[in-house]
């Protein structure tokens, strides 16, 4: 036992020290720089699926493998570690770090939650809505810490509302039941100071009080189970009902952090890494930018987006629909709580200021600029310079706006009473500092590290003998083709990081492509939407883990509701690579851009 107490503990050091040992036979008896090739990324991938590294480490060993192995030069690799990718994410992360500083996500998240109302359907399709809204041009981990908290407050209010309408009913209601648990003018006329006592009692409920006292309330029930009254028999089912709601609530934050994020190509890091990836790999292509991304994938988002809200309220609250779109003039007591929490929060912001202003002006010019580069139907802006085609790309824009809110001034000019502008200190709309708390440097270097390894896999010929052996896979029809992939895909993102897997699997499943004499974007754009699909346990996703972290979830709510949500995801995914999608970048013609492999092997591998 005690041996095993100690593999335990050092299990990532073990795995650290192994995995290259026991894999080292490949490059020695195979003595081939295709068997090189691949022992060194075996071990980086298994580094990465492992996690025995940090991401951004793993990523860093081709730099010293590859020039040992005269795969690649020291300087070749080097120049992998830093993209065009790397420019589009400072700029982008400029406009996180300004929309986070000056709470424009928070004004905007309760806005459209306020336009949807209060009614429990709409208020999660609201906060669904924004939240994903906001992960389109955020990261997925900053939308879902950003939307959490307002949600919580609700939640808690509606708790706060729950226990004073019970305290309310079993001091006027003398046994009768009130179905609406609404507080009409009979019940207000009821009202005595002892009521008044357990109101205040039960708007001093923090959270570690509400649960105690509902498990007195719960264990009380369950001795008296047999002999329930009406009211408590009510009552108890609308304790389980908004139970229900909270875990929806918690749940679509979550999920519709990570579905916003698939619908922008800045959205979340896996979209990145694979435009840089396939850009790079074929660069005669210059079909996927902001815009041709954003048309592709906008149906795919709004459709998993309304049955993933269909689902969770299907799963939790029951397939009311009568309930679900109610919307009367009448508002019950834990609406109007509702209402006037995220009334309060908004009033906390105050009316806009200059920065939020200044930094939504500059958001919405970025998104035009990404948009009207070049729209494909018509000519964009990059046309007006026809000597240097191709030359100004996504990220020529984002760095462009992203300068500004280092030079743009966080406030205004002051005047005195006579009228004259006052001097005070220079300060821009973010500082470096801020800008550095932003900046996900893991990621970056994890990126750089998938680059290298894409270059040494052609360097080597690994791609062309990897490919060669895939030819096979051309017999099975192309549907199954793409959904045996995107199973696989959805399958390992579970355990590993998003990025890592998307890194992994595009080497891969490019040459694939190539020898069945598909276009490539035919398999790699369902496989890039399906490796965000990471939805079934808490350490999944880091929205996932935000989430769970608030206590309302257990493991099997979340496994439950993540299920159903992959398999929407997925066949939505496998609908629209099918239809829609096809026109777009005429799937079914095998491009010019993409190289022509050959079936015969001349490699020793």
């Amino acid at each position: 036992m005690k041996i095993l107490r100690y593999l335990l503990v050092y299990r990532r050091f073990l795995l650290i020290i192994l995995t290259p040992l026991l894999l080292l036979p490949l490059p020695l008896i195979i003595r081939t720089k295709e068997a090189e090739c691949a022992y060194t990324l075996f071990v980086v991938a298994i580094f990465w699926l492992t996690e025995a590294l940090p991401l951004g480490v793993s990523a860093l060993l081709p730099a010293f493998m590859f020039p040992l192995f005269g795969i690649m030069s020291s300087k070749q690799v080097a120049s992998a570690y830093f993209r065009d990718f790397h420019l589009l994410l400072i700029g982008v992360i400029c406009l996180a770090a300004a929309i986070e500083k000056w709470k424009l996500h928070k004004r905007v998240a309760l806005r459209m939650v306020m336009l949807v109302g209060v009614n429990p359907a709409w208020l999660t399709l609201g906060f669904m809505i924004s939240c994903s809204f906001l992960s389109m041009w955020l990261s997925n981990t900053s939308a879902a810490a950003m939307v959490m908290p307002i949600v919580e407050a609700v939640a808690q209010q509606i708790i706060t509302a729950e226990s004073e309408v019970d305290a309310l009913e079993m001091s006027c209601s003398n046994g009768s039941t009130n179905p609406g648990l609404e507080l009409d003018e009979n019940i207000m006329e009821c009202e005595t100071n002892e009521w008044k006592e357990k109101t205040k009692e039960a708007n001093g409920y923090d959270k570690g009080m509400g649960n105690t006292v509902c498990t007195i309330e719960n264990e009380k029930k369950e001795e008296n189970e047999k002999n329930l009254s009406p009211a408590e028999t009510g009552r108890k089912s609308r304790e389980d009902k908004y139970n229900g709601i909270f875990k929806v609530m918690c749940l679509c934050i979550a999920y519709s952090a990570t579905i916003g994020g698939w619908t922008t190509l800045t959205g979340t890091s896996t979209n990145l890494i694979f435009a840089e990836q396939f850009n790079t790999r074929y660069p005669d292509c210059q079909c996927i930018n902001f815009g041709s991304w954003f048309v592709l994938s906008i149906p795919v988002t709004v459709t998993i987006l309304l049955f993933s809200w269909i689902w969770l309220q299907w799963l939790f609250l029951g397939f009311d629909f009568k309930s679900m779109f109610k919307r009367g003039k009448d508002k019950t007591v834990r609406e109007q709580a509702s209402a006037r929490v995220i009334q309060e929060e908004y009033s906390k912001l105050g009316p806009i200021s200059y920065p939020e202003i200044v930094t939504l002006v500059l958001f919405i010019l970025m998104t035009l600029l990404w948009f009207t580069r070049d729209p494909g139907f018509i000519p964009g802006w990059s046309s007006l310079f026809p000597k240097y085609k191709g030359f100004a790309t996504d990220s020529t824009t984002a760095l462009v706006i992203g300068l500004l809110f280092f030079i743009i001034p966080a406030k205004t000019l002051p005047r005195t009473s006579n009228g004259e502008n006052t001097v005070f200190g220079y300060t821009p709309l973010i500082t470096w500092k801020e800008f550095q708390s932003c900046m996900p440097w893991e990621i970056a270097i994890l990126v750089g590290g998938g680059f290298a390894l894409a270059d040494g896999c052609e360097v080597s010929n690994l791609s062309a003998w990897v490919g060669s052996k895939l030819t096979p896979l051309g017999s099975l029809p192309l549907w199954l083709i793409i959904l045996i992939s995107c199973i696989i895909v959805t399958s390992v993102t579970e355990v590993a990081s998003n990025a890592a897997t998307i890194t992994i699997f595009l080497p891969i499943l490019s040459p694939l492509a190539e020898a069945i004499h598909v276009n490539p974007l035919f398999i790699l754009i369902p496989t890039t939407l399906c490796t965000s699909f990471a939805s079934l346990l808490p350490v999944s996703n880091p929205s996932n883990a935000i989430v769970f972290s608030y206590g309302h979830l257990s493991i099997m709510d979340m496994v439950k509701a993540g299920l159903g949500i992959n398999i929407i995801s997925v066949a939505v995914v496998m609908l629209g690579i099918m239809t829609w999608i096809v026109p777009l970048f005429d799937l079914y013609t095998y491009p010019s851009w993409a190289p022509i492999i050959s079936s015969t092997n001349n490699t020793g591998l």
